[in-house]
């Protein structure tokens, strides 16, 4: 348990490092947050960068505390070098589906780690559906409720722009931990083959709102 929370905290550590060190320097991060006008012009680091930032120390403790709590069950079931997999690989694809959605926005600009907490989340689910969640902290509910609930309350996110936040990033990084975790853990289809379908379901909604032409 000890190696496990030591590769989580070196994560949380280098997020909170990087995301004062832009609290304090503005020019630090303007220069790395994520931002379709600059990324569109070459400066595609961003996509990267970005979800090392975060706006305030509560977006910053709101992600880092949601990723305490579930990347000891991935790094368990799937290795530190596959967590790190899971984590950048959705953290890169949330982003990636950002700059899709937003590709005529050059003004669109975004921080976090929102897409790669959402990957390890849905990892997560995926490899213990059987878990219990805490809804607000309080209300317990199955994983893969939530985890089903979650991506179909984003997509009408995305559909309406709700609020202030990255739904597609969000959505972005699910799918991330989704597909990663089913390429690196193919066992995952033989034991938990029903959620691995259930979800799949809003993965197939977006795409077919997508192609549709209603998102």
């Amino acid at each position: 348990m000890g190696d496990l929370e030591l590769v989580t905290f070196i994560v949380i550590g280098i997020n909170a490092l990087v995301s004062v060190k832009g609290f304090n320097d503005i020019s630090f991060f303007n220069k790395y947050k994520f931002n379709v006008g600059a990324i569109k012009l070459g400066e595609q680091l961003r996509v990267f960068t970005s979800g090392f930032l975060h706006v305030d120390m509560t977006h910053l403790f709101v992600n880092m505390l949601t990723l305490y709590f579930f990347a000891g069950v991935v790094i368990n079931h799937t290795g530190v070098a596959n967590f790190f997999a899971i984590y950048l690989g959705s953290l890169i694809l949330g982003n990636l589906f950002s700059l899709y959605f937003h590709k005529d926005e050059n003004q669109y600009t975004a921080v976090g780690a929102s897409g790669a907490v959402m990957g390890v989340l849905y990892a997560t689910i995926l490899l213990e559906p059987g878990m219990t969640l805490g809804l607000f902290f309080i209300i317990p509910i199955p994983a893969y409720m939530f985890g089903i609930g979650y991506l179909l309350y984003t997509i009408y996110g995305m559909k309406n722009r709700i609020g202030n936040i990255g739904h597609d990033a969000h959505f972005g990084g699910a799918m991330g931990g989704y597909f990663i975790t089913l390429i690196l853990e193919s066992w995952v289809f033989t034991e938990h083959l029903l959620m691995v379908v259930l979800l799949f379901i809003p993965l197939l909604v977006l795409f077919i709102l997508q192609k549709t032409g209603k998102l």
